[in-house]
């Protein structure tokens, strides 16, 4: 399910900006590699500050990219398994556990990486002397909007099990469900 149209302007607005810095990072890694096996095969030498850039463009590529798939509910899961087995009623208590355990994670992430940023901040690359810890931040910065979207995606959830309770709604008749099952 997409949840950004359900979000407010704000994160509406954070969702776009990862959007459009996803799209021109991937073109900049795109070009970067290009050139540079062009450089290389043609006049034999290539631009050893387009391989840090590169690097530092694919984690933070990497790691908003987690957030932008959080935002439109698109990581993978299973749910055969659980839509099979568990009981109808015991299927929304464990939804809420699931979440529970990746907000927990996500959190630990935070936190971890956050640590190892602040402790590689002193360290600088060899060609661009960029501090290290700019490449490590992509990590506690990446797991951060994740935890923004996945919270408020949870409260969508929350309420959307709530309608389902409340007004007898099933998840095939509410349209807002957009599942890749």
């Amino acid at each position: 399910m997409d949840y950004r149209s359900r979000y407010p302007a704000l994160l509406r607005y954070l969702s776009q900006l990862i959007d459009i810095f996803l799209v021109c990072g991937g073109v900049i890694v795109l070009l970067l590699i290009f050139s540079n096996a062009v450089l290389r095969g043609a006049a034999g030498f290539d631009l050893a500050w387009s391989l840090e850039i590169t690097a530092f463009l694919l984690l933070w590529l990497t790691f908003l990219g987690c957030a932008a798939a959080t935002a439109r509910g698109a990581h993978m899961r299973v749910t055969e398994i659980v839509e099979n087995l568990v009981p109808l009623r015991l299927q929304s208590v464990l939804q809420i556990l699931i979440n529970l355990v990746i907000t927990i994670i996500l959190v630990t992430v935070l936190y971890n990486g956050s640590n190892i940023a602040l402790h590689t901040w002193a360290q600088k690359t060899t060609v661009l002397y960029w501090p290290v810890g700019l490449l490590y931040a992509s990590l506690p910065i990446g797991m951060l909007f994740t935890l923004i979207f996945h919270l408020y995606n949870c409260l969508i959830d929350v309420q959307n099990i709530s309608k389902n309770i409340d007004g007898g709604i099933s998840k095939s008749d509410d349209h807002s469900w957009e599942d890749f099952e």
